[in-house]
């Protein structure tokens, strides 16, 4: 879809880049020319992954830090600078939910998942933007919410609200820092078939054929297919495009019943 220097010369870190959703768009970006930092709280995971990547010829560093940490948020984004010389691409993607009734939700399970997505989104823009104003490209920072968080999401209250709040952070950034050329989007993805996530929710419980058939397009998505759009935000392919949330669902969040 992309050519292979559309991200030459640009550095992007990726929260939560060893696995998953983060995992692909990091990969993606490196076949896409760009240098890549990925950070997760399991060094092992982004290390692995990172050697991966180097060995099918992209330029990936890895390192270990918690986004609810600003300390390790900073110094990671620090790290990146010094490896590579700017930052360019910042993806908000790391995350954590569980399912529970609201009435039964602790305030430690409440905070725990408002402290990693929220709190660690903000971070992750705090620190990196001293940086990305100085990106000689057009700087973009991409976040990973979902529709759920607009729409309402029973048993996942904690992640709705952070995954809310992200959306009206990142517009509200949009409008804060539009003026140093950075911008600032999300991506909401529906259900994704080839993620740890989606196997466990859908697919062991026996869910899989329903839950496809609450998309208008009748099947789950890919990793691909929010990476495609991960790349399309981050390039200047979409240089006039901010505060946006890309839905990525396949129609799920038009449909949402199953016939």
């Amino acid at each position: 879809m992309f050519m292979n220097d559309t991200l030459k010369g640009r550095t992007a870190l990726i929260t939560g880049g060893g696995s998953g959703i983060g995992l692909e768009i990091a990969t993606m970006y490196a076949r896409l020319g760009a240098s890549v930092m990925v950070v997760g709280r399991n060094e092992e995971r982004v290390q692995a992954a990172a050697k991966v990547m180097n060995e099918a010829g992209g330029k990936v560093r890895a390192r270990k830090a918690d986004v609810r940490n600003y300390d390790e948020v900073k110094a990671a984004v620090d790290e990146t600078v010094e490896q590579f010389g700017a930052l360019d691409i910042l993806v908000n993607n790391a995350a954590g939910n569980f399912v529970c009734p609201t009435a039964e939700l602790s305030p430690n399970g409440w905070r725990t998942v408002i402290d990693i997505d929220l709190n660690g989104t903000f971070h992750g823009c705090h620190a990196a933007y001293p940086h990305l104003k100085k990106s000689t490209h057009g700087a973009s920072i991409l976040s990973i919410i979902t529709m759920l968080g607009v729409t309402g999401w029973p048993s996942a209250a904690h992640a709705a609200a952070a995954k809310g709040g992200i959306l009206a952070l990142s517009r509200t950034l949009a409008v804060e820092w539009g003026a140093d050329q950075i911008r600032v989007n999300t991506i909401s993805p529906g259900p994704i078939g080839d993620t740890e996530g989606v196997r466990k929710m859908y697919l062991e419980g026996g869910r899989g054929e329903l839950e496809a058939k609450k998309t208008a397009l009748g099947r789950f998505g890919l990793k691909a297919d929010i990476a495609n759009a991960a790349a399309f935000l981050a390039s200047s392919l979409s240089g006039y495009v901010t505060g946006e949330n890309l839905i990525v669902d396949g129609g799920r969040w038009l449909k949402y019943v199953a016939e």
